[in-house]
């Protein structure tokens, strides 16, 4: 057998992708967690470039880099927060590599990197498997070497949806519009935005001048309501369909509290603003029930709007601002501190009161570590706003009311906005960029990565109950 050939002698591209697979691998060896931070920062950095060339603006120039990185972080983070019109700032071009980044962000921060690192070293490190299957509920194929595999489900079964998606759209587009050119474009915009919850409209007026078009305003709703549910549960649903028994606890908590909340969430808010003569009180009783359901679906987490949202009552405000902290499904597009965790607390609560030790819910018994990742989720969540929302209103004149919509609504993922994005100096829109990248993978990477290092006592301190209460 022939002697390898000399150091030297290897050529320049090869050693550089020699070394890029050595760093992966010994990044996703010891902090698997640092490797997915890694790929979406590298990831918003590409669309930060491309969005601030001159061919990706209306006016073929160059866009401020303050305003390119908000919008390739809100693209990326699938947010839907802009600091300029959409659908007058960006052109054609801008407008699809903004849907691209949607595309890519909504496969979530552990897909990304779980394909860099794959791509990059052809192979993913046991603390990376274990990370990424515990994460994406991969432990039901039994095997970690199905990762890849799950993976490439993964990316199949997001496309097939968002192409079903555009099929429901052009054809309302083209109805409504009459352009088939049009059409094709905002219906693939609109099912790439919908499903990956990114909240980006295409139109300089978003989908209010669609707001009596059930054909446009259902689809998209739809798309939201799936893509918030997370791969986990759409995989479970694949699988078993109706089958209710045989779904996970996981399905059924998410698919269960999903509907409760977009059901109570359609009924606070089409309560509150029912006679609000500046959003719904002009409209019929059929268009108020689809206003409430559209309101209440993208509240948590779609970021699509069909009225002004500086027009709501202050106690629809503060609904909203509770429905977008909720946020959706983990391992979704969605954002926010998941509903599974609401569902924890929740059924931790009742636990409590009945007296019982265990919180079970569905025949099942949930351990007290996923309590514990419950009530970190919620605190790291409750921090990052109270801090956002402190340096906002440092850097701003603008009211608490306000300035706690956008600081929620950046950090849940959400989009919903009342204009404070735009309004702020870029000092401000720094820190709603850091609010949406700390949103997108604060809560799921503090989720796996405290799942993964659970370990057991070897001895334990006597115990002392304190006050609570």
């Amino acid at each position: 057998m022939p002697a390898p050939p000399p150091t030297s002698h290897i050529s320049w591209p090869a050693r550089t992708l020699s070394r890029l697979r050595d760093a992966v691998d010994s990044v996703a060896a010891e902090s698997p967690s640092r490797l997915f931070l890694t790929a979406l920062f590298l990831v918003i950095l590409v669309f930060t470039g491309v969005l601030s060339l001159p061919v990706s603006s209306e006016r073929n120039s160059v866009t401020p880099i303050h305003d390119a990185l908000f919008t390739a972080t809100s693209a990326v983070t699938v947010t839907g927060l802009t600091t300029v019109n959409s659908g007058e700032h960006w052109s054609s071009f801008g407008l699809v590599v903004i849907m691209i980044a949607m595309f890519v962000g909504g496969l979530g921060v552990i897909t990304l990197a779980s394909i860099l690192s794959l791509a990059v070293s052809r192979r993913l490190g046991l603390r990376g498997k274990l990370l990424t299957q515990q994460a994406m509920a991969a432990e039901s194929t039994g095997r970690l070497g199905e990762v890849g595999t799950l993976l490439r489900i993964i990316i199949t079964t997001t496309t097939v949806i968002q192409l079903a998606l555009a099929v429901l759209l052009i054809p309302a587009f083209y109805i409504a519009d009459g352009d088939i050119s049009d059409a094709l474009f905002h219906g693939s915009f609109y099912a790439v935005s919908s499903f990956n919850n990114g909240g980006f409209v295409s139109h300089p007026e978003g989908l209010a001048g669609y707001e009596a078009n059930p054909f446009i305003v259902v689809p998209v709703m739809v798309g939201v309501f799936i893509g918030s549910l997370g791969f986990p549960v759409l995989m479970v649903l694949l699988a078993f369909r109706h089958h209710f028994t045989k779904w996970s606890l996981h399905a059924k908590l998410t698919v269960v509290v999903s509907l409760l909340l977009t059901i109570v969430g359609a009924v606070v808010l089409g309560g509150l603003e029912w006679n609000n003569k500046a959003t719904m009180a002009d409209l019929g009783f059929w268009d108020k029930v689809l206003h409430a359901l559209f309101a209440s679906v993208n509240t948590r987490s779609g970021g699509f709007s069909l009225i002004d949202q500086n027009e709501m009552n202050a106690s629809t405000m503060l609904v909203t601002d509770a429905l977008m902290f909720a946020g959706g499904g983990s391992v979704s597009t969605a954002g926010g501190i998941k509903v599974t965790t609401i569902a924890i607390l929740f059924l931790a609560m009742a636990a409590e009161a009945r007296g019982d030790s265990d919180i079970r819910a569905f025949g099942r018994r949930i351990p007290d570590g996923a309590m514990r990742v419950a009530l970190s989720v919620v605190v790291l969540g409750a921090t990052l706003v109270a801090v956002g929302c402190a340096l906002l209103l440092w850097l701003s004149d603008e009211p608490l009311d306000r300035v706690l919509f956008e600081t929620i609504s950046a950090f849940a993922t959400c989009g919903l906005s009342v204009g404070l994005s735009a309004e702020l100096p870029p000092a401000g829109k720094y820190v709603l960029i850091a609010l949406m990248f700390a949103g997108r993978v604060g809560t799921i990477t503090l989720a796996a990565a405290l799942s993964t290092r659970q370990r057991d006592m070897r001895f334990h301190y006597p115990e002392e109950r304190p006050i609570i209460g």
